[in-house]
């Protein structure tokens, strides 16, 4: 009887261990699951558009500033005698894909940092005495990486043509300058708001930069040379004879204007921009390979960083003809590309193959220039081996020495890329692309992406306006 009690009171304490042990791990997992939504999730979640507290905040604060990295003023609120605000933009058009806009709901910096603008870190006396007499507190303001000159530069330069420039420093993925156009004033949008939403064909609000899918044209053969490489050990030895125009199985690949390059080894032909010798080398190569290259290349991926940018687009198959395969190895056939993931892939090419997390805000500070909270730069991961990564540097300086984007040779720095012209339609119109970057004793160096839309060629269209910013920027 005794060793039958003893065995229940046993099996009692048994089950009671074990549920004690399943209430410790809910508890440990929430614990856990709070720590967690407090340090990555809790800003996403407040500063959603649907959280109705964000409301509260703005009736207690006013929202603060966006500003350059240099100190100007981008985005501010004026408070009128009456008590009403007006969040002014003082550069307008300028600016105005990057900081956004704040009225008709949110876009840009003014809806990804929302949160942070209406929140007050001003001396704990003063948000007292305010709540008291039934003040506003000053909101914080956000210090953002973007350099006033260069942002101007390239806005200028690229002109009254629709496009994108986006420019980044390379090492630590700071976005210095953002342009997209077609444009808008923020300042006015709220009462052209029916009219911009309404004209499906001007697109106004479409941050190119980000969401822009364009063909990607000559730039993609930095892709198609790193294949090759990869292929072929003895790519040094690679030698064609260009003459303008090649057919296969009654596929004709033209090179730009019908130009002819003569005899050609791999680097003369990626200076050349050799529109022949690329689709030739394209049929040569292992395309399920080419797949695995490129989406190491970002290619099909989420782009690392909050600027929320349309993924690329890289679409070929074995089972695929001829024609399309030797499209594709020079950049056009279903390929798309975001003007932001070229800039990142010049950026790493020039940073030993490391891809850096593009970011817009350096620190939020209160009203006092105190800081709040730090960004700091992050490592996304390595796409290319540093022995790959210094081969494109070398083949991209020659497109500079030698090649398609000459007009950037003999400069106070150094600069190197790859010229791009990208057919779009079936008349043979063109986008002009540059994607490259620039270095100078004493300076970061920087990568860039320009593409003009309808820009022809890229030496035309886009070299123009990468030697504008690197002309501002290294002679600051």
């Amino acid at each position: 009887m005794t060793g039958r009690k003893t065995s229940r009171k046993s099996g009692r304490n048994l089950e009671f261990l074990i549920i004690t042990y399943v209430f410790l791990a809910l508890f440990l997992i929430m614990i856990v699951y709070l720590v967690w939504f407090q340090i990555f999730r809790s800003d996403t979640v407040i500063n959603s558009t649907y959280n109705s507290r964000l409301d509260l905040y703005a009736e207690r604060v006013v929202r603060g500033d966006i500003i350059s990295g240099d100190g100007v003023v981008l985005a501010s609120t004026d408070v009128h005698e009456d008590g009403t605000e007006t969040r002014s933009y003082p550069y307008g058009r300028m600016f105005a894909h990057v900081v956004g806009y704040s009225n008709n709901g949110k876009g840009g910096l003014e809806s990804q940092y929302n949160f942070q603008m209406l929140r007050s870190h001003s001396f704990l006396l003063t948000q007292i005495y305010n709540d008291l007499t039934d003040r506003k507190n000053a909101g914080d303001s956000l210090v953002t990486t973007l350099d006033y000159d260069v942002q101007e530069a390239a806005y200028h330069a690229l002109g009254d043509r629709d496009g994108a420039v986006v420019v980044l420093e390379a090492k630590t993925g700071k976005v210095l300058a953002l342009v997209s156009k077609p444009d808008f004033d923020p300042n006015t949008l709220a009462e052209k708001w029916e009219s911009v939403v309404s004209d499906s064909s001007s697109s106004v609000l479409l941050n190119r930069v980000t969401q822009g899918l364009y063909p990607p044209g000559s730039t993609f053969k930095i892709f198609t040379t790193l294949e090759y490489v990869h292929e072929n050990p003895s790519f040094r030895d690679y030698s064609f004879q260009c003459e303008g125009e090649v057919t296969v199985e009654d596929s004709s690949i033209h090179c730009y204007h019908n130009n002819v390059h003569g005899q050609e080894d791999l680097k003369a032909s990626f200076a050349n921009s050799c529109n022949t010798s690329y689709a030739t080398i394209g049929l040569t190569l292992d395309i399920s390979r080419f797949h695995d290259l490129l989406k190491e290349m970002m290619f099909g991926q989420t782009l690392p960083g909050n600027l929320s940018a349309t993924k690329s687009r890289f679409t070929l198959s074995a089972e695929d003809g001829t024609g399309k395969i030797m499209q594709t190895a020079i950049g056009q056939g279903d390929t798309l590309v975001s003007p932001l993931h070229m800039a990142m892939v010049a950026a790493a090419i020039d940073n030993q193959g490391v891809v850096k997390v593009p970011y817009l805000v350096d620190h939020v500070e209160n009203d006092n220039g105190n800081t709040v909270r730090r960004y700091h730069s992050s490592d996304y991961k390595t796409i290319l081996s540093e022995s790959d990564a210094q081969l494109m540097r070398e083949y991209m300086d020659s497109v500079v020495d030698s090649g398609t984007a000459r007009k950037l040779s003999g400069q106070s720095y150094h600069a190197a890329g790859k010229t791009g012209s990208a057919e779009y339609d079936s008349s043979g119109n063109s986008h002009g692309w540059f994607v490259g970057y620039g270095s100078k004793e004493g300076y970061e160096d920087i990568a860039i992406a320009v593409i003009v839309e309808g820009g022809g060629s890229g030496s035309e269209s886009a070299v123009p306006v990468a030697k504008s910013v690197f002309d501002i920027y290294f002679n600051q």
